[in-house]
């Protein structure tokens, strides 16, 4: 009938109004990115609000984009407006989000100057190691994305939104470990001279990181998937009243130490299990 098809033609029009929402918050991941960057190219000593340095804006900027990047596709889900476009955006948001901006704070946050070109001042082997691990970092980060989407297009996996692991470090998982570090880095460090011991000692573990990060990402070990393996099973009201308790009152004691403690934990759990694996057999 008349009054059906209208019905149609309107249902229609509201999913491709609503096809907007997922991609606004994919766009504004990608514009986290971003101002990440931004931010991190800002002199340290620069004037900003409750008295936070560059790198802590440009580490919860980045943070942010993780939010949205873990909300577009649940829109998109919900709203039955996925489309193939959606992914390739996805993809290049994540690349510059968790590829590009935790490599350039990785770098920005040791104080790596001009190596290999600079002047002899300027160049130091360290600054060298730690430029082409940002780099390796960036290349693995791009690595892992193309490698989801081609497991995305697979036709004998499960749906990607059951699936409950992923095959190397998530690139977010990634992104989070190094920035996390950074953040807790500005929280603690950041008052002290560049010479002081626990600021060059940081520097160091902050290049590992960046390097380790980097080959679990392309690497075969399984990590879980936690929101499908745990947030989506039904459990007791008592139980989950109690981890939201205790997640957020570590949130507010702490939130630098809570995100940076969270997600070393996480980029640990895979090669943790596999050496114990290895052990048992």
């Amino acid at each position: 009938s008349n009054q059906r098809r209208r019905m149609v033609r309107r249902s229609r029009a509201a999913l491709r109004t609503i096809a907007i929402v997922p991609t606004l918050c994919t766009l504004g991941n990608l514009l986290c990115g971003f101002t990440a960057i931004f931010f991190a190219s800002r002199p340290p000593q620069q004037d900003l609000p409750w008295g936070w340095t560059p790198l802590t804006f440009a580490a919860i900027l980045i943070f942010v984009g993780m939010f949205l990047d873990g909300v577009d596709g649940r829109i998109a889900r919900l709203m039955r407006s996925m489309s193939d476009l959606g992914e390739q955006l996805d993809s290049m948001a994540d690349m510059v989000t968790f590829g590009v901006a935790p490599a350039f704070i990785a770098v920005q946050l040791i104080g790596v100057q001009t190596p290999f070109v600079g002047s002899q001042r300027a160049d130091h082997i360290f600054d060298r190691i730690a430029l082409v691990f940002a780099g390796i970092y960036v290349a693995c980060a791009a690595l892992r994305l193309a490698r989801f989407n081609l497991e995305v297009k697979d036709s004998e996996r499960p749906q990607m939104a059951n699936h409950l692991s992923f095959s190397g470090l998530p690139s977010p998982g990634a992104a989070g470990t190094v920035v996390g570090l950074a953040l807790l880095h500005q929280h603690f460090l950041a008052q002290y001279d560049a010479n002081h011991v626990l600021v060059r000692t940081a520097a160091v573990v902050m290049v590992t990181i960046t390097l380790l990060t980097a080959l679990a990402m392309v690497s075969p070990l399984q990590y879980l998937h936690i929101v499908n393996r745990y947030m989506r099973r039904r459990a007791p009201f008592n139980t989950v009243v109690t981890a939201v308790v205790i997640l957020l009152l570590l949130f507010i004691i702490d939130h630098q130490i809570t995100l940076a403690t969270a997600f070393v934990i996480y980029a640990l759990s895979a090669p943790t299990l596999w050496i114990w694996r290895l052990w048992r057999k």
